[in-house]
């Protein structure tokens, strides 16, 4: 049987989000920041990165700890490559230093062809397939990962956890040719941990082989599960260690330090992010088969890909695309009942009306 949502207004869903985040001490472009990327989570289907999981990473590693300051400048650091720009986000918040540097790159690709961003001293973006979605719309090719807020992974042979989940996030401008940017985007864990915490909520068991408990065995039950594992074995694992790596060159120091502020006082305890962003002329030869232009050409890519029997496949950024055409069909952002307790926990703390689950029409 399918899950039962139910249809938030977007505007109940951001005022609600925006006072959360006032109530924590951020300003209101901040605020307004978050609430956008909570409601584009929401969107496209991404339970795992809503508002719900961004105000708990902020409760627990943000503004209720020492992982984000409100209101923080970001400070860019003087470099002798005119395409690549390096950041000092003096743990601004997540959301709002993505954006910022999303749209940084494209400025730069717009005049260099290419662009680079790197961010030291970030506290999480939550869900990086929003960045370069919206990149993508708008006509580039984009790219970001990020070293996640904790160490929570343990790697392909080993039993303590020292890898973040550390997604990887890839968006391509696909929209005139199949009707949606592809989306590529991935944790390179089995799940996410915001996916156990939704099963949590939910009731729910995890897939085999995603987590342990604390003593290293492997568990479904998401009560149980301390740690998580990297899906594809050795290759998630490799996958995995690439962020650490640049997060290294960055500036990032130990995955298993990060926002455990009680622990060494004197290192870094924050994420970084990596940022790039391509235009489509600065790749186009100009030597298409059949005299195609460049998007006739990815479009005949990527229809031979899903031809020869391949007609059912689905192509990656699909699903999303699905969501957001059922919220737009329902006229709203969809939540379970369980979701909607939950927000009415930071109607509570922000002294708001609480949501009322008979004034939200089901969805279909």
């Amino acid at each position: 049987m399918s899950e039962i949502f139910h249809v938030v207004p977007e505007t109940l869903h951001n005022t609600l989000v925006e006072a959360a985040y006032r109530h924590r001490g951020y300003s209101t472009d901040e605020s307004a920041s978050a609430a956008r990327f909570c409601a584009e989570a929401t969107r496209h289907g991404i339970r795992t990165h809503n508002a719900l999981k961004a105000l708990h990473l902020d409760h627990l590693f943000g503004s209720g700890s020492k992982g984000c300051v409100p209101n923080a400048k970001i400070e860019v650091v003087k470099s002798r490559f005119p395409a690549a720009q390096i950041w000092n986000a003096n743990q601004k918040l997540g959301q709002a230093t993505g954006y910022a540097a999303m749209d940084a790159a494209i400025k730069l690709a717009d005049q260099y062809g290419i662009g680079m961003v790197s961010v030291d001293n970030a506290f999480h973006y939550l869900w990086g397939g929003g960045y370069v979605m919206d990149a993508a719309k708008k006509g580039y090719i984009a790219y970001t990962n990020c070293t996640a807020a904790l160490a929570e992974v343990v790697p392909f042979g080993g039993k303590f956890a020292t890898l973040g989940t550390n997604p990887h996030s890839w968006g391509f401008p696909t929209t005139s040719a199949i009707g949606y940017p592809i989306v590529i985007d991935w944790a390179t864990s089995v799940v996410a941990m915001g996916r156990v915490q939704q099963l949590l909520r939910e009731g729910k068991q995890l897939p085999p082989q995603a987590a342990v408990d604390e003593n290293g065995m492997p568990t479904t039950d998401p009560a149980k599960a301390k740690s998580l594992l990297p899906f594809g074995a050795h290759k998630g694992y490799g996958l995995s260690l690439i962020n650490e790596i640049v997060g290294g060159f960055i500036g990032g120091s130990l995955p298993t330090l990060r926002n455990h502020w009680d622990r060494e006082p004197a290192d870094k305890h924050g994420c970084c992010f990596f940022f790039q962003v391509w235009h489509p002329d600065a790749m186009n030869a100009g030597a298409f088969a059949f005299g195609r232009n460049q998007a006739e050409n990815v479009k005949a890519v990527i229809k031979d890909v899903l031809g020869h029997g391949n007609e059912k496949c689905m192509l990656p950024g699909q699903l999303e695309a699905e969501a957001a055409a059922r919220c737009a069909k329902n006229g709203g952002l969809l939540f379970s009942e369980a979701e909607i307790k939950a927000f009415n926990e930071l109607a509570v703390e922000c002294s708001l009306p609480q949501w009322q689950l008979n004034d939200f029409k089901v969805a279909v």
